[in-house]
């Protein structure tokens, strides 16, 4: 037998609500952090055609990118799309799927010329240039400061060893240097 709790089987909407009700709470305090589209829907307490709506998008063709956990929306409408679900910033662009094309784009700017990663990455993180271009220097500057200060001739481990874990972390290190 399936089961909800192990992670063995998700609940419908309706099974969500239905429950939801028995327990005569929201839906959204049996979710626990929501990670998916449709569970960040779902903690809003919206409909699929209220979503679909706000974002430009017919309500079938917003199912299928909940259904396939894929966010294939343009701009304005990933900026709709956060909007109505109340996501950060941070959280949008992971629940659309960017979140791996960003930490690439960080781990490079880190690492090597971080000018060159300025408009791709404020393609995936629609913020002023100027404070990505802050964003990213700093980036670069800490990254390349760590990996000053692991150059020794007694050094056990290579250099990009003790980067690692910096860069393991690149998308934190990112949206905390974007707080305000």
């Amino acid at each position: 037998m399936l089961c909800w709790e192990q992670g063995d089987a998700v609940p419908t909407e309706q099974e969500l609500t239905a429950l939801a009700g028995a327990l005569w709470c929201a839906p959204s305090d049996l979710l626990g952090v929501p990670t998916t589209l449709r569970e960040h829907r779902w903690a809003r307490g919206l409909a699929v055609e209220d979503v679909a709506f706000r974002t430009g998008l017919r309500p079938r063709e917003y199912q299928k990118m909940e259904e396939r956990n894929r966010w294939t929306g343009d701009e304005r409408q990933t900026a709709a799309l956060g909007a109505a679900l109340g996501l950060t910033l941070a959280q949008l662009v992971t629940v659309t799927g960017r979140d791996r094309k960003l930490a690439e784009y960080l781990r490079s700017a880190a690492a090597v010329r971080w000018q060159a990663y300025v408009k791709p990455v404020n393609a995936i993180v629609p913020l002023p240039r100027e404070r990505i271009e802050r964003a990213l220097g700093q980036l670069h500057n800490d990254y390349q400061s760590l990996m000053t200060s692991t150059l020794s001739w007694s050094a056990t481990a290579s250099a990009e060893d003790k980067g690692a874990p910096y860069l393991a972390k690149i998308l934190d290190h990112f949206w905390k240097l974007l707080e305000p």
